[in-house]
């Protein structure tokens, strides 16, 4: 469900290398899990993860309990552990897991460490304009008349609530709209079509799609997991719709008898160092060893590109910082001006 609790990348990085390591050592796992649920932070993840103990003291699959904890595990780590228990080789999923989540951790470090900046000091912008609605209020206050600076109709302690609230429902509107797109909503399937086609920001977005894939192939051929599954799994993880909307014509594709590189080619979707890629591993037997040689590759490609996104973010907070300002600054010599003619 779109509002329940998730656990976050950080938390399943840790949490695969610990399973990792227990179960390489031959811990058992309903011990594992017991730990875990002791250990758990935050109610959300105690209730979850104490639910995954039991179902797993009381004989269930280690797939089966994740599964049933509602939307708290995404999808491909679940079925990654399920194909790891089929195949015996759980521990060295969790370590494929963990390699996988911790990849997504150092990018988005580096997107907010790049942001962090400018997005103080919007910060700071936004906390003046908060202090001048008050401050206008106590001078109005103290001459007894009305004086409104920045033309807002805000004045005093009340104004400035009125522009937290204000400031509050844009954020909530902001965050409601990156959880929709981290969960796969389907009314931000336009928003992801659109963001790709704009200037600058469309070639970033691509090569993370297409560095999440690649790893994901990886991660999913390595366990031998069903072609169709790995396939479906693999898109899946990309969370873009231009990569998730190719799953039906791929496998429509492979139904009518085609190779793996050539339904991918006649999506026509995917760059051709991609398919040259795909089709040598195809034909030689070796998708996974291949997809985690170009995994690497657009992994450093992705840390550019969050770079890039960071430096087209930054760019949008000091432009929304200099609208601040020319505006604050017309405004209050609009103010000024209007005064001097009342004295005049």
């Amino acid at each position: 469900m779109f509002g329940s609790p998730r656990i976050s990348s950080k938390q399943l990085a840790d949490l695969s290398r610990r399973l990792a390591i227990s179960l390489g050592a031959g811990v058992d796992a309903r011990r594992v899990f017991a730990q875990e649920a002791d250990r758990a932070v935050g109610r959300a993840a105690r209730e979850r993860f104490r639910e995954v103990s039991d179902a797993v003291q009381a004989g269930n699959s280690i797939y089966d309990a994740l599964a049933a904890a509602e939307d708290y595990f995404p999808t491909m780590f679940c079925e990654m552990v399920q194909v790891g228990e089929q195949t015996g080789q759980l521990s060295e999923t969790f370590t494929r897991l963990a390699e996988h989540y911790e990849g997504q951790v150092r990018l988005r470090r580096t997107f907010l460490a790049s942001l962090t900046w400018p997005l103080l000091e919007l910060t700071v912008a936004l906390a003046v304009i908060g202090f001048l609605i008050w401050f206008q209020g106590a001078i109005s206050e103290s001459r007894g008349t009305k004086i409104d600076m920045l033309g807002l109709g805000l004045s005093g302690g009340r104004g400035l609530v009125t522009y937290l609230v204000f400031l509050g429902v844009i954020g909530f509107a902001f965050f409601l709209v990156i959880r929709a797109l981290q969960r796969g909503a389907l009314w931000t399937r336009p928003i992801q079509r659109l963001a790709l086609r704009l200037p600058g920001l469309g070639k970033p977005l691509r090569v993370l799609g297409m560095a999440r894939l690649a790893w994901a192939l990886h991660l999913t051929f390595s366990t031998g997991m069903d072609v169709r599954r790995a396939l479906r799994l693999s898109l899946r993880s990309t969370h873009n719709a231009h990569f998730t909307d190719q799953i039906r014509p791929i496998e429509e594709a492979l139904n009518a008898g085609e190779s793996i590189a050539d339904a991918f080619r006649h999506s026509g979707a995917f760059p051709t160092e991609f398919l040259d890629v795909l089709q040598v591993a195809e034909q030689s037997g070796k998708i996974a060893e291949s997809m985690a040689h170009l995994s690497e590759k657009y992994r450093q490609q992705a840390e550019v590109a969050m770079r890039v996104l960071a430096t087209i973010g930054g760019f949008l907070v000091y432009g929304t910082i200099a609208l601040f300002i020319i505006s604050l600054i017309f405004t209050l010599y609009s103010f000024y001006f209007s005064t001097l003619r009342g004295y005049m």
